[in-house]
């Protein structure tokens, strides 16, 4: 590329990084440093998939990762930068289904079935791999804390009383199983495809009332017999658009009269088809964050809406947490094959990307509770 060309690209991008208030080259935590030349034809050509390898190849730094995306998803620059690419990418959201039966196992697979000890050395004791719930009482509450008491919020919300069977759709490492069964004296029958996960979970939930299932949530539909309660915690981003209908309408032919449902997700405030390329790259699959909207629509009919609860700052503490505990452990962790440099670096990228797209308020985290409409009053739980 001529230096002529380069300088041009140089100029543009320093000119959309300074409507968030971000220099190349400054002095403050935000501010971007450039090692490679070729990073700014990288990020022109190839927007935030550009931007996030060239991170993982060392071609720029920062000192803090998370306010530099917080300030360029508060300005907007997440919805300026479009390649065409990115563009044939939302066509094909569109029209075909990405997160069918087949394209679903790519991210337990590829995320989900990762090593083991790195979800211990991030996620702490209760492995829980979603948000946390700090509430409004939760200034000094540990990581730790604040996930026993996003699972004490559920089975608060859900009204649970000993002896309910519960459904779970999408069980992660097995802790609310494992709390449900245990601490509410709950049957509970939970479905998920990851196989590090399920062994995780079989042993964790050994000798209580608890069928960890290793099978897709959809499964769930060929079998017999009813639940009190459905919940589902993190699995929603990973349906995907054109499975949202299909998924209330089996949470909906599960439950029994008089039943609740919860579901727990990120969300967004705008309509997507598809994810951001760099996170459907390395990260998520086929993820998508659904909106208010595409919830709404695939809901109607289905499922009377008693409560929505929004606590999306809690994810930012959530992740500079997992964020501190990933680096304080890395050189336990760190190794020749699959957790090399480049991972750390991606890892890192993942964690505090995240970290200020929900300090931006680009990203929320709900909680939605759902009745048949057979239910005479439900008061919401804080």
């Amino acid at each position: 590329m001529s230096s002529t060309l380069s300088r041009s690209f140089s100029r543009n991008l320093q000119e959309l990084l300074r409507g968030a208030d971000v220099e190349i080259g400054g002095e403050r935590p935000w501010d971007i440093h450039v090692h490679e030349d070729r990073f700014y034809q990288r990020v022109i050509a190839e927007g935030s998939l550009g931007a996030g390898e060239a991170y993982m190849d060392g071609w720029w730094d920062v000192e803090r990762l998370d306010e530099l995306f917080f300030r360029l998803i508060r300005a907007g620059l997440d919805r300026k930068v479009k390649t065409p690419r990115f563009v044939g990418q939302i066509l094909l959201g569109r029209l075909g289904n990405l997160q069918n039966r087949r394209r679903s196992r790519r991210v337990a697979e590829q995320h989900y079935d990762l090593s083991t000890r790195l979800y211990e050395a991030m996620l702490g004791p209760t492995m829980q791999y979603t948000c946390a719930y700090y509430g409004s009482d939760g200034a000094e509450a540990s990581l730790d804390d604040a996930q026993r008491a996003k699972l004490d919020l559920i089975a608060r919300k859900l009204y649970l009383e000993p002896g309910m069977r519960v459904l779970e759709l999408g069980g992660g490492f097995g802790e609310l199983a494992r709390f449900l069964a245990a601490e509410r004296g709950c049957e509970v029958v939970s479905y998920n495809i990851s196989t590090q996960q399920v062994a995780y979970a079989r042993k964790l939930c050994q000798d209580l009332p608890v069928d960890i299932r290793h099978q897709d949530y959809r499964d769930t539909a060929g079998e017999s017999g009813q639940y009190d309660r459905v919940v589902s915690v993190g699995l929603m981003e990973h349906v995907g658009p054109k499975n949202y209908r299909g998924f209330f309408e089996l949470a909906r032919s599960r439950l029994k009269s008089g039943g609740l449902a919860l579901v727990h997700t990120i969300g967004g405030n705008v309509s997507r088809s598809r994810a951001d390329r760099w996170i459907d790259k390395y990260i998520f699959p086929g993820g998508v964050i659904p909106s208010e909207a595409q919830l709404a629509r695939a809901k109607e009919g289905l499922f009377v809406l008693e409560d929505w609860h929004n606590f999306g700052p809690d994810y930012d503490r959530t992740l500079m947490s997992w964020d501190a505990n990933f680096v304080d452990a890395w050189p336990r962790l760190k190794g020749p094959e699959q957790l090399d440099e480049r991972f750390f670096r991606m890892w890192r990228y993942y964690l505090l990307s995240c970290a200020g797209a929900f300090r931006a308020r680009g990203l929320n985290l709900w909680q939605l509770v759902f009745s048949q409409g057979d239910v005479a009053r439900y008061v919401p739980v804080r």
